[in-house]
């Protein structure tokens, strides 16, 4: 009951260099999400995009842990790694789980733009503390049970041997391969996911900068109506690289599915979007920057407070 990932066995020449560029990928990617979250917990009033900003970096947190380890892993072995029934099925669980979650969290932070910029003097009222607290619990629990009926119908398939899993991690598409039948009704289970999980938050997201454009149309002025979409960049960014990987791997059928392609897209899926969402907001949210230069200011001052203490109790050491 064990499944192989082969992971990248064809570039044994190339091991070396690929674990340490993904190790080193992955150490930014859990500082620099785990600065935005510790960032936007230790600040005492938390607008709601900042709400939302602490829960996209705890989802990226999770899903680089879920998926990286394993990667890595099938680096240092030569012929792949192996992963349980179980183990495969857990990690396919809280991939889904997670990358649903932000798929949902996108539309939530989509309708946030959209009383903004649409709404902005009923903004305090719309988008309260408790709205924002139960849009992200609705945002994790609709992915989870999203999640967990397609786990359950991709392991209750009859898997051929030797089961080799052409991947890094037990992704559906190549679970999906590995799986011996031929009918269609075994991909069902992954195009309802996709609506659910991809087609249901993106039209909401569509919907929501439909209203924005609209409302942008009619401002007259050409310097407020930048401004206005400025604070858009960084969310339009954020949907455009999650759901260009997630389309191009997810909504199509079995036939077109090619393991060589779909490893360097979820390279990019995997590592490099966890690694570059920290960097985009950080650099065009005005929030963000300044509840990150507020805890660095909090740990210098901690700093100096702390040298001023040693050298006083060095002092009174020497008395």
């Amino acid at each position: 009951m064990e499944f192989l990932l082969l992971g990248f066995s064809e570039l044994l020449r190339l091991r070396v260099l690929l674990f340490l560029v993904f190790l080193v990928i992955h150490l930014v990617t859990l500082a620099g999400n785990m600065m935005i979250f510790l960032a936007v917990v230790m600040e005492p009033s938390r607008p709601p995009m900042l709400l939302f900003l602490c829960q996209l970096s705890a989802i990226e947190l999770c899903y680089t842990l879920v998926i990286v380890p394993k990667a890595l892993l099938s680096l240092v072995a030569a012929e792949g790694s192996t992963i349980s029934f179980l183990g495969c099925a857990a990690q396919m669980l809280l991939f889904v789980a997670l990358g649903g979650a932000e798929c949902f969290l996108l539309a939530a932070m989509s309708y946030d733009r959209y009383v903004a910029i649409c709404q902005p003097l009923r903004y305090a009222a719309l988008m309260s503390q408790g709205l924002c607290l139960r849009l992200a619990l609705a945002c994790a629990l609709g992915a989870s049970a999203v999640a967990l009926a397609l786990t359950v119908a991709m392991f209750r398939l009859p898997f051929c041997q030797p089961r080799r899993i052409d991947h890094f991690f037990c992704d559906v598409p190549a679970v999906l391969h590995v799986a011996c039948t031929q009918s269609y009704g075994a991909e069902l289970p992954l195009l309802a996911a996709c609506v659910l999980l991809l087609l249901l938050p993106f039209l909401l997201i569509l919907a929501s900068y439909v209203c924005i454009t609209t409302d942008l149309l009619h401002i007259t002025s050409p310097a407020g109506r930048g401004k206005a979409f400025c604070t858009c960049i960084s969310h339009l960014a954020i949907t455009l690289l999650h759901y260009g990987c997630a389309t191009f791997i997810y909504i199509r059928p079995k036939s077109s599915y090619s393991p060589a392609r779909d490893k360097v897209v979820s390279l990019v899926y995997t590592n490099i979007t966890p690694l570059m969402y920290p960097l985009i907001y950080s650099w065009r949210n005005k929030e963000i920057r300044g509840v990150l230069r507020k805890m660095l200011r909090r740990k210098k001052i901690a700093q100096v407070n702390g040298d001023a203490i040693r050298v006083v109790m060095y002092m009174c050491g020497k008395f």
